[in-house]
């Protein structure tokens, strides 16, 4: 295959399961650039998040790219922003609403910060402040206004009540918005337009790229989009089986240096 972009998600792909980025990966990844091939964080966190991963890859410039917040923005890695998608407004009020009649903890993302509108703040939003390097802060609903340009809406909380609040959704939210959960602990939702693979495409599209030359790895729901998209889609070993039935391939898990064994196997040869 003529493989000229590849896009990686990070957490439970790119990053072993300690959450580290292993000397393999960067090794693969390191040679396939120096091939000429463009490759691409593709993440559900912001560019806070990825920048130091990034940075160990030596990924830097205007010429190089980052999909974040699932695909609700494409930027260069230096900050030119390519592609925006923000949530409506109406839709944050509804989404906050349920999330109190559901019992579930409820955060918006926005380009400096996550806002949690519950005061008993869930530690997994804690812990994702620390992951993604973003503050936190809380707000009342009525303190988000029109103005404010959000990215995505979660729900986080624990598997058991995620698993409860997705089942629950009313038909008209999926109609309306683009839903997907990217972990156990986390339900996103945002604009109809945001998605990973709508990101990828519009992402190739600039770099004058057809599918068949775009190589996509991830494990979640969230990457379900740009493995259909992609030419080959790549599911990690420790993917969920949805993401296995759609890729083309699968690879050894996040704690074998899945992405490094695909990347070896399709690209440096």
């Amino acid at each position: 295959m003529d493989i000229k972009l590849i896009a990686i998600d990070i957490d439970g792909t790119l990053l072993n399961e300690k959450n580290q980025l292993a000397p393999a990966t960067i090794e693969a990844i390191t040679e396939a650039r120096q091939r000429g091939i463009k490759v691409a964080l593709c993440t559900g966190r912001p560019i806070t998040g990825v920048k130091p991963y990034l940075n160990k890859l030596g990924i830097d410039g205007n010429d190089e790219y980052a999909i974040t917040y699932n695909g609700a923005l494409v930027e260069t890695v230096d900050g030119k922003v390519l592609s925006k998608e923000t949530v409506k407004y109406d839709d944050f009020l509804e989404i906050e609403m349920m999330s109190r009649e559901m019992g579930v903890h409820f955060q918006i993302e926005t380009v400096d910060s996550i806002t949690t509108t519950d005061r008993d703040i869930s530690p997994f939003s804690v812990e994702e402040s620390h992951l993604v390097s973003m503050p936190i802060k809380y707000r009342t609903p009525g303190e988000i206004t029109r103005d404010v340009n959000i990215y995505k809406l979660m729900y986080v909380d624990y598997p058991d009540k995620i698993t409860k609040a997705k089942g629950n959704l009313p038909r008209s939210i999926y109609e309306r918005m683009s839903v997907v959960q990217s972990s156990p602990v986390f339900l996103e939702f945002m604009n109809s337009n945001s998605s990973k693979g709508n990101a990828l495409k519009a992402l190739s599209e600039q770099l004058g790229l057809k599918p068949d030359n775009v190589m996509a790895i991830g494990d979640q729901g969230n990457d379900l989009s740009m493995i259909k998209f992609a030419g080959l889609g790549v599911s990690m070993g420790n993917g969920i089986e949805e993401i296995k039935k759609n890729a083309q391939f699968v690879t050894k898990p996040n704690s074998e240096d899945g992405v490094a064994y695909a990347i070896n196997k399709y690209v440096n040869q």
